[in-house]
């Protein structure tokens, strides 16, 4: 083998790398390494800033003066007989403080919550794509059963078509079943590399991720039911659905807002004192300063009936997202149960007969026992079968999983 050879072997096994990871090793490296979070976290360090930075007070203010011309002494800046000084402080009144650090406070909660809710989004997109692509590669397993049967088949037709044993007619419809079966693969195989996509932005795993799922495992989540039904469901899901909190809590924070700007029509008081060397009633006079605006109109009238809409249309939008929240609840649900109870119907007694039928079919037709028109459509009808029972299965893990998506807590059992 040369260098080049050895070379391409290298850089396909690279290509083709892949790590068995389990669902819980997804999640671990999904919430260590996944960049939308790191992200995401930021924004409440930013909003930590805020409320550190509506604690601090206005800077005090120092200004002085001094004598740019004496004109009895015809003197300019005559510093040594005339300058002054005077140290000013902001001082807020009417609770303005207090009032900004709660509606930074509340930021932070509103923070805390898209976060909350962005890890449930992605976990579930995570949860979602590692259930795709398990019963993707199942479905190719299948798949490439049933090609390596037929395309041994087909060839053996071909040499015999050949030599004028079969009719081309037999050939053509075998040809026709290898036909769709590569097209099964086909697709199977971009469905297989969107979802390994997902799982390398979501986990930031460069490597193919296999899953590492056994049929017990599968069987079991299959068969793993609700607590309850969807009234309890729908009562779950408003106390833990962080978007509905959100919404909720967006309710408190313009309440606050409001109440700030509010505030901000109270004057602000400015304190101080003034030292003056000779411009006063006595030398060296020490002074007292006291300024406060006059209230002669509310100056932000304007900003507080603009956070009292905002506190009313908050309330309609979380109305809103309270209804939306429980009919999604309800259709989840409804379609979790309609497609647990499609399957329940199909025994597993029923699923061992179908591979029985198959492998018989298979024995019968190498005897000659079965025509390659019943084969053939045995054929075609156990591959839509085979698939659409995969699909089964995977549709119901996936409304399990849009329903812990929305109640956000552990709902099966």
């Amino acid at each position: 083998m040369n260098k080049f050879a050895g070379l391409f072997i290298v850089i396909s096994s690279f290509m083709t790398a892949q790590q068995k990871m389990s669902l819980q090793d997804c999640e671990k490296a999904f919430q260590e390494n996944n960049l939308q979070l790191l992200a995401e976290q930021y924004n409440i360090n930013m909003a930590d800033a805020d409320v550190l930075q509506a604690k601090i007070w206005e800077l005090p203010q120092l200004s002085g003066q001094i004598n740019a011309y004496n004109p009895e002494d015809r003197r300019i800046f005559d510093a040594g007989h005339a300058k002054g000084a005077q140290v000013t402080q902001l001082i807020y009144m009417g609770g303005k403080k207090k009032n900004e650090i709660a509606f930074a406070k509340s930021n932070k909660e509103l923070a805390q919550l898209q976060f909350s809710q962005l890890l449930v989004d992605l976990r579930s997109q995570l949860r979602s794509a590692y259930f795709d692509l398990y019963y993707e590669k199942l479905k190719l397993e299948n798949t490439n059963k049933q090609l390596g049967y037929m395309n041994d088949l087909l060839a053996a037709y071909k040499v015999q078509s050949a030599k004028g044993n079969v009719s081309l007619k037999d050939e053509v419809r075998l040809q026709s079943i290898v036909i769709q079966l590569n097209n099964d693969k086909i697709g199977i195989n971009k469905n297989i590399l969107e979802f390994e996509q997902t799982l390398k932005v979501l986990t930031g795993i460069t490597d193919d991720i296999d899953p590492e799922l056994s049929e017990l495992e599968a069987k079991d989540i299959l068969a793993a039911q609700p607590f309850g039904d969807d009234i309890e469901l729908k009562k779950k899901a408003l106390e833990n659905n962080a978007d509905y909190q959100y919404n909720l809590k967006l309710i408190d924070n313009s309440k606050l807002y409001a109440q700030w700007q509010k505030s901000l029509n109270v004057p602000d008081l400015n304190l101080g004192a003034g030292w003056d060397q000779n411009g006063g009633t006595f030398k060296n006079e020490v002074n007292l300063m006291v300024g406060i605006p006059l209230p002669l109109w509310k100056s932000n009238k304007g900003n507080v009936d603009k956070a009292n809409f905002a506190i009313q249309q908050n309330q309609k939008n979380a109305d809103f997202q309270k209804l939306n929240l429980e009919t999604k609840v309800q259709s989840a649900y409804k379609t979790w149960k309609s497609q647990y109870d499609q399957l329940a119907e199909i025994k597993s007694t029923d699923l061992n007969n179908m591979e029985l039928v198959y492998n018989g079919m298979l024995n019968n037709f190498r005897k000659g026992n079965v025509s390659l028109i019943e084969f053939t459509d045995f054929m075609d009808s156990y591959r839509e079968t085979a698939l659409q029972i995969y699909d089964m299965k995977n549709e119901i893990m996936q409304s399990a999983e849009q329903l812990n998506q929305l109640v956000q807590t552990k709902i099966f059992y």
